[in-house]
């Protein structure tokens, strides 16, 4: 039987019923949102669904002989507003023609919604339509841009839709999946469809950088907002790499990038990386926001393949430097709670002062009124000064310590963040 990601149950269940919000199923690129969506409608009857992909109109499984010609002229194309009306008719006439003792209603999905422009208006017109005719179909709509997918759903179509929100895989979806060991996950990460060239490092590096980080610098953050630097942007990107899990200011990065432009710039440009679930800034944890927001950067990407792919290290020579295996340890575990974490949760790290010397802590989870203090030891040679100092500062935090003397890296990467804050509440 295929591996099937938790959210697999949850869009199965969603389709079971009768509609009411459009189902939206957003995540950054190469994650399976696609493949999820497939797998669930294997399970129908095909006469019971259609699948649209918006950056591949050849593949419209819809009869072209129903389509206007406007539509077969223009196969090939990024498809318009137009086009979106016409395979949304045609998927009406489908769920018309539905027998009415077919218990689950005709399913509309369309892949790679925000690549058509004004799109949220348009599906909020049709939409509604479908709701005064009382019309029995789902509509799922999937995009690999959340920013440009959450920027169309606040303006539009707000009260019409349940998000499902796909993340990058976590060690127990890879484990389960492919059976990878953990070393092996902490270097290279959780993308599923680079799996097969582990055994060839310089193939998957290659792989991850032509396949996923190339596309997301060059085609999805551009769509986000108009880059005035693009040169800047995947400069900043490849130097917050480098750095992550290292606090490290703007100013400090002016000086190791070219055209570095000023402080601002880079700081607008993290916002995008990080919108894009490719590289956080964290702030300094303060009680108040004014201080957070006065703090350099702690640099933390969603998916250690990042750091792997675009460094020189092979996968025996990074697990022999410990100092640089214990960045990338860290880096894990900051990616699994930046991707796991609830939706109302924030993540910071904790330093006092302002060298390298000053007490600090790798993490520090805000959740509503809880307040969690993590250290990550990959080794037995890290001592947690900066913790002791953090809880006498904020008494009323709780100390977990994963890896040596605490909980293990393997069990906490096991199971997600949210449900560790359950725990430790």
């Amino acid at each position: 039987m295929a591996f099937e990601r938790p959210q697999a149950k949850i869009l199965g269940k969603w389709l079971a019923e009768q509609p009411d919000r459009i189902i939206i199923v957003a995540g950054p690129r190469r994650v399976g949102k696609s493949y999820m969506v497939k797998q669930i409608l294997d399970k129908h009857p095909s006469d019971t669904y259609s699948f649209v992909a918006v950056d591949d109109p050849n593949a419209i499984p819809l009869d072209t002989d129903v389509l206007s010609d406007t539509i077969t002229h223009r196969l090939g194309i990024t498809p318009t507003a137009e086009w979106l009306t016409e395979v949304w008719n045609k998927a009406r006439i489908k769920a018309q023609t539905l027998p009415l003792k077919q218990p689950s209603p005709f399913v509309l999905v369309i892949d790679e919604i925000q690549k058509i422009p004004r799109w949220s208006e348009v599906v909020k017109g049709l939409w509604d339509a479908d709701r005064r005719a009382n019309l029995r179909m789902h509509v799922v709509l999937l995009g690999s841009s959340p920013w440009l997918m959450q920027k169309g759903l606040t303006e539009s179509l707000l009260g019409r839709y349940e998000q499902i929100h796909m993340t990058h895989w976590s060690y127990a979806e890879m484990q389960t999946a492919f059976n990878i060991n953990l070393d092996e996950y902490i270097y290279f990460g959780g993308y599923p469809g680079a799996i097969s060239r582990m055994q060839d490092v310089s193939r998957w590096k290659n792989e991850i950088r032509n396949a996923y980080i190339e596309p997301y610098l060059h085609n999805d953050i551009l769509q986000m907002a108009r880059i005035h630097k693009p040169a800047l942007l995947e400069s900043l990107f490849k130097l917050g790499i480098a750095f992550s899990g290292q606090i490290l200011a703007y100013d400090k990065m002016l000086g190791q990038l070219h055209d570095a432009g000023n402080t601002t710039t880079l700081a607008g440009y993290q916002q995008l990386l990080s919108k894009a679930e490719l590289l956080a800034g964290l702030m300094n944890y303060a009680p108040q926001e004014i201080g957070r927001r006065k703090s350099p950067p702690k640099w933390q990407v969603y998916n250690t393949a990042f750091i792997s792919a675009l460094s020189d290290y092979s996968f025996t020579e990074a697990k022999a430097d410990r100092t640089y295996w214990g960045r990338l340890v860290e880096s894990a575990i900051g990616a699994h709670l930046i991707n796991t974490i609830s939706s109302e949760d924030r993540l910071f790290y904790w330093r006092e002062g302002k060298d390298n010397q000053s007490p600090e802590v790798d993490f520090i989870l805000l959740s509503k009124d809880k307040l969690l203090a993590l250290e990550v030891k990959s080794g037995p040679q890290k001592f947690a000064g900066g913790l002791h100092t953090f809880m006498k500062k904020y008494p009323e935090a709780k100390a977990v310590y994963i890896g040596d003397g605490g909980i293990s890296i393997a069990e906490f990467l096991s199971q997600a963040a949210s449900i560790w804050v359950k725990e430790w509440s």
